[in-house]
């Protein structure tokens, strides 16, 4: 599994024009996208580096400062640009093994306490953010 995580004053999400998920302030938006060989363990997994690591501001956690969280699915995080022009995407698992992983990564998450937006998972989705530091990290499970 992989993610890539943002620190953010704001971020929203829109499917189709309509405000999915968001929220204002400081918070995380988080890219996560799962790989073939990826099962709850790692879901379990990206949820604690997530609301654990010291992003925030004054080296806070997203958990020690209740900070909200958009939580976008993102197969596009296992593209493979070694050969060619055009990415293969063989490495993503399919739709139908990814959605419950990110969807328990989100559960994990919002039973810490945390308040979680989400985008809608396989959906053509317009992500806006305001990168805070900027600071941004990978994290792979």
């Amino acid at each position: 599994m992989r993610s890539v995580v943002q620190r953010c004053l704001g971020g929203r999400c829109e499917v189709a024009g309509r405000q999915v998920g968001g929220f204002t302030g400081e918070g995380l938006v988080a890219l996560v996208g799962v790989g073939r060989e990826d099962g709850p363990a790692e879901a379990r997994k990206m949820a604690r580096k997530i609301a654990e690591l010291k992003l925030l501001r004054d080296g806070r956690s997203a958990v020690e400062a209740a900070a909200p969280i958009l939580l976008i699915s993102q197969f596009t995080l296992y593209a493979d640009t070694r050969k060619g022009r055009r990415p293969s995407w063989s490495g993503a698992a399919p739709g139908t093994a990814a959605e419950p992983l990110v969807d328990l990564v989100a559960l994990e998450l919002e039973e810490r306490g945390l308040v979680v937006a989400r985008g809608v998972f396989g959906a053509d989705m317009r992500v806006t953010l305001t990168n805070d530091g900027p600071v941004t990290i990978i994290i792979d499970t």
